[in-house]
């Protein structure tokens, strides 16, 4: 475990190098100007050295094997055809009900915990005034990258083209860009790339590569990535929908009332 700290500490530092060099450089030789509160800043990047090697190193070691291990017994014959539905072939999608449920509660709970969302969710209820609520952010992107988890699963079993749901996806988001507020539009573009970071896609990536491994078929390298794009195009229509259903609701309590 110390070796570990250790390697996984001077890997999380020459992460930070260059962004704190990046940093320091523009404010000394560009700008030219003191750094206000210059100890504190110090502090709070030892506090993000420290909190991120902790962090890798208790996904490395517990969610990351667990996540996998669950993708693998899941995605095992013996468990579809111990779960199989009566009179249907094992390949078949009504089949992999338990995986589709995994899909959704993996997606939905890396997503609530993906610091990233936390930063990105925290700003805008800050820069909004509080009229776009962190939590309705967090919960919103986390339900759209739980859904399209479920179906990016479902595009495996079912062995379809993935371009197929992409192309309808941003359709979608199309339609519903013409018809959100423009407020929310930009967030929620950007809230479909904070989901493709450090907790979601790794136990994403297993549970698509085991899935296309076990399904007869299937290939690992064809089918078993994807998962990814579902994570990132199904937040932009989470969050979208959620603007448009909270402006729903405020319209409909401020329409005068018929007597």
């Amino acid at each position: 475990m110390i070796g570990l700290l250790w390697n996984t500490g001077l890997s999380t530092l020459h992460d930070l190098l260059p962004i704190v060099a990046i940093l320091f450089g523009f404010q000394f030789l560009l700008l030219r100007q003191p750094v206000p509160a210059f100890g504190k800043v110090l502090q709070g990047l030892l506090y993000v050295f420290l909190g991120l090697t902790l962090f890798l190193v208790g996904l490395q070691e517990a969610v990351f094997p667990l996540g996998e291990i669950m993708a693998r017994q899941l995605t095992d014959p013996a468990f579809i055809r111990q779960h199989a539905v009566s009179g249907q072939q094992s390949v078949h999608w009504a089949n992999y009900l338990w995986v589709y449920a995994f899909a959704l509660a993996i997606g939905f709970a890396t997503t609530i915990a993906e610091p990233a969302l936390i930063a990105v969710g925290i700003k805008a209820e800050q820069i909004s005034g509080g009229a776009i609520s962190a939590w309705g952010l967090r919960l919103s992107v986390a339900s759209g990258v739980a859904i399209g988890v479920a179906i990016g699963c479902f595009r495996i079993v079912t062995g379809t083209d993935l371009w197929l749901y992409i192309i309808a996806a941003y359709v979608i988001v199309v339609i519903q860009t013409a018809f959100a507020p423009k407020l929310i539009v930009p967030l929620a573009y950007d809230s479909g790339g904070v989901t493709t970071s450090t907790v979601t896609v790794p136990l994403v990536a297993a549970l698509g590569l085991g899935l296309s491994s076990t399904i007869p078929g299937r290939s690992p390298m064809l089918d078993g990535f994807g998962l990814i794009a579902f994570a990132s195009v199904f937040p932009i229509i989470s969050v979208l929908a959620y603007a448009q259903f909270i402006r729903w609701l405020e319209r409909r309590h401020t329409e005068p009332k018929e007597v």
